[in-house]
């Protein structure tokens, strides 16, 4: 394997799970998916869009993000293949997710029109009796390993003095956690989608544009290195990681699994996932 994203993930997890002696079945449902993600990320080659400069100013100033979907159409042949294997990861731990549908099982076809409303962040289209929420997690983790490549080369071509957006300037996800940078603890999001990261405001919902700030609170544990900012105009939540107090090899990426016990914590109190 490649220094790839997935890879670089899995590799920080197996060390974590070794030295801190972490086990469960979700931790490994997570290691068998970033495998082959890693595998299937090593093989993935994409061109970078020809997107001018003037286009690319264009696309930021006007909060439109670079990457559309027919630049992912030309990997459907490849995504096809990928998805019968993310079908059988999920389909090895049904005390997680359930039993697969016998329709996915037998014969797994990834719907060019799920994945283009998926990526679009529109409703799916009805897929028989597969449940929505699941196809939705085999369509994310489907996509994954690509929206990372596409990430991987158009996340400089981003302007961060002008991208301020609550949505991911590379592929329109949402965050679904943000870090506090060691320096002056300017607050970055990260795409739940495809792992880019872009500044945004300290005193805004990323969801909804709330800048009250009496609205607005968070919660943190003892040395204030896990934030749970909340919103109370619209009822979401979304982690956060101080790196001025964390630990120094803290990898992101794999914080949004490593606190999951947060997202427990913000469901109990009422409020649900911004990226959801």
């Amino acid at each position: 394997m490649t220094d790839s994203t997935s890879s670089q993930t899995l590799k920080n997890l197996e060390e974590r799970v070794k030295t801190e002696a972490l086990s469960s079945r979700f931790l490994d449902f997570y290691i068998s998916l970033l495998k082959i993600q890693a595998d299937i990320e090593d093989t993935i080659v994409v061109s970078e869009p020809e997107l001018g400069k003037k286009t690319i100013f264009s696309r930021m100033a006007n909060g439109k993000q670079l990457l559309r979907f027919s630049h992912l159409a030309s990997h459907l042949p490849q995504m096809q293949g990928f998805f019968e294997k993310v079908v059988k990861v999920f389909a090895g731990y049904p005390d997680l997710f359930g039993d697969m549908p016998e329709s996915l099982l037998a014969k797994p076809k990834l719907d060019k029109q799920a994945v283009k409303a998926w990526f679009n962040n529109e409703s799916l289209p009805a897929a028989g009796d597969v449940n929505p929420a699941l196809l939705d997690a085999l369509i994310q983790q489907t996509l994954r390993p690509f929206l990372l490549k596409y990430s991987g080369v158009l996340m400089e071509r981003v302007d961060q003095k002008i991208w301020r957006r609550g949505f991911c300037p590379i592929c329109g996800g949402k965050p679904d956690i943000a870090s506090l940078e060691k320096d002056v603890g300017e607050r970055w999001l990260m795409c739940s989608r495809c792992d880019a990261h872009w500044r945004f405001q300290r005193l805004e919902c990323p969801f909804c544009g709330n800048q009250d700030a009496t609205l607005m609170p968070y919660f943190s544990d003892e040395k204030e290195a896990y934030r749970l900012y909340v919103c109370d105009n619209c009822h979401t939540y979304i982690k956060a990681v101080d790196l001025r107090s964390a630990a120094a090899d803290t990898h992101l990426p794999l914080e949004r699994l490593l606190t999951l016990d947060m997202d427990r914590q913000g469901q109990e109190k009422g409020y649900r996932p911004g990226s959801a």
